[in-house]
């Protein structure tokens, strides 16, 4: 059963760069884990910053509707439910109907201005 009910964005670093808007191009640093603090997957372990466009249905919902009006250098931790996740489908060590906690490091956006 789902604990988070809604999409919960809280910026802990208010970063002072590009703002990530819908549509751009985003390098982010993230760090996923499971509510009981389990770690499923990280970028900082790769070694490499995620590469995705935001907003256009690339990535899961928590994140088209969590990443847009953060700031390069900005760190936001979003704590998505099930539904803006992975909903009913299981995907490696995340099992079905789970809530998920994303850190996020907004490293860089690329958008044509």
């Amino acid at each position: 059963m789902s604990d988070i009910k809604e999409l919960v964005i809280e910026d802990l670093v208010v970063g002072e760069g590009k703002e990530a808007v819908k549509g751009a191009l985003i390098r982010a640093h993230y760090r996923g884990t499971l509510l009981d603090g389990k770690e499923f997957d990280s970028s900082y372990g790769r070694g490499q910053p995620f590469e995705t466009v935001i907003g256009v249905g690339r990535v899961i919902q928590g994140w088209d509707q969590g990443i847009p009006g953060m700031k390069v250098g900005g760190k936001r931790k979003l704590s998505v439910p099930a539904h803006l996740a992975y909903g009913s489908r299981s995907m490696g060590p995340i099992k079905a109907n789970s809530d998920l906690i994303f850190e996020v490091e907004l490293v860089e956006v690329l958008t044509r201005d």
